[in-house]
């Protein structure tokens, strides 16, 4: 009865301290925080160190730009000791569109000098078929995280099967209070068992745009409000990539160039 859920409310709001702390409570917690390296140097230095977690980071930019690179090099550098960027942990990839590539994952390790068959033996696939199955694969990983030692959850791509699916301003708000609960699943995942979570999203196009960049990120608001940092990647001269960090509660806007190789991503060579 009502008395019984009460007790079970309470209950839980013990578990999850729902006290006040002071800062410097919330700075000791947060020293905690690992960074997983991206394989690219300058990449790095533009995230203050790596992927973050207890966060979310977002990858955004147009088909074909690197976005799934970038997500598969770091399948690999999750595995890594401490010491040489890892986090010495398992990687858990949730693939909306079909870009998982274990063959690419297989050269990236053995470009690196790993055991390319462990290296695909420590990521976990879910192809997820549409948004509902989306969304229950969320619901089931603070379980699997907690049983293989995960310390990297990758959506690729957050906003696929949303936008597919829920076409039309008459759906908006349905789909947009949908993808809420995922993000909000998966920041708390993020938080409460100290993993990275990064998330790759679309662009759209921008017709209100006069100039400057013609896309925008998909997702609108919620998706924008959501991600702790925010990295928009463009193509440039020579075959290279440009990441813009353009919103982040602890780094500054700032720029860098990365290049697409048999290793994943690396450094732009001089």
């Amino acid at each position: 009865g009502f008395e019984k859920a009460l007790q079970i409310v309470l209950e839980a709001r013990k578990l999850v301290h729902a006290d006040w702390t002071t800062a410097k409570d919330l700075w000791e917690r947060r020293r905690g925080m690992l960074r997983c390296s991206t394989g690219s140097q300058k990449l790095d230095a533009l995230l203050a160190g790596g992927v973050e977690t207890q966060a979310m980071t977002e990858l955004i930019g147009e088909y074909g730009v690197g976005k799934t690179q970038i997500c598969l090099k770091l399948c690999v550098m999750v595995q890594q000791p401490k010491g040489h960027g890892g986090l010495e942990g398992n990687a858990l990839f949730i693939d909306t569109e079909g870009t998982f590539s274990p063959e690419r994952v297989y050269r990236i390790a053995a470009a690196m000098g790993l055991e390319p068959q462990q290296a695909l033996n420590n990521v976990i696939i879910a192809r997820a078929y549409n948004s509902d199955h989306q969304s229950f694969l969320i619901d089931n990983l603070f379980k699997i995280c907690s049983e293989e030692n995960v310390k990297l959850v990758v959506v690729d791509s957050m906003i696929s099967h949303f936008r597919g699916e829920y076409v039309g301003r008459e759906n908006l708000a349905e789909r947009q209070q949908k993808l809420n609960q995922c993000l909000h699943k998966l920041l708390r995942l993020a938080e409460i068992c100290n993993i990275a979570v990064v998330v790759t999203n679309q662009v759209q196009a921008n017709p209100a745009q006069g100039f400057g960049d013609p896309n925008r990120p998909a997702g609108g608001h919620v998706l924008a409000h959501a991600c702790t940092h925010r990295v928009y990647i463009k193509k440039a001269k020579g075959g290279t990539r440009l990441a813009t960090v353009i919103d982040s509660p602890c780094i500054p806007e700032s720029k860098e160039y990365f290049v697409i190789t048999e290793k994943g991503i690396e450094d732009v060579t001089e």
